[in-house]
């Protein structure tokens, strides 16, 4: 059940930074500063809405700093995998459209083992 309210809530945060990203490279931001401004706005309302509505969990400034952490590898995962689609000739909206189904599961695995779990 935790999975189908992740998706739920996440659907709703992934249209969000896909917007924002979108947004960013169309207005002409570079697609790499585009990406790090997308994690930045959307890891406040994230958490919230992830910690609420996904995992139930109590709040925290120590749990806050694990989402940060997990987002930070979250981010980089997210990067290698834009290039290796940029390398393979997709361009900046295609090649972070390929990322999302794969950063969507692995980010919702690091944050049940490793953020939202225990107190």
């Amino acid at each position: 059940m935790e999975f189908v309210r992740f998706l739920a809530v996440g659907l709703g945060n992934t249209v969000f930074g896909y917007a924002v990203f979108a947004l960013l490279v169309l207005a002409g931001v570079a697609p790499m500063p585009a990406l790090v401004l997308t994690y930045v706005a959307g890891i406040v309302f994230n958490f919230f809405t992830t910690r609420r509505f996904v995992f139930r969990a109590a709040g925290g400034l120590a749990r806050f700093a694990r989402f940060v952490a997990a987002y930070a590898v979250v981010y980089a995962a997210n990067v290698g995998l834009y290039r290796l689609a940029e390398a393979a000739g997709a361009g900046p909206l295609a090649a972070q459209a390929v990322c999302l189904p794969i950063v969507a599961v692995f980010s919702f695995l690091l944050f049940k083992l490793a953020v939202f779990r225990g107190p």
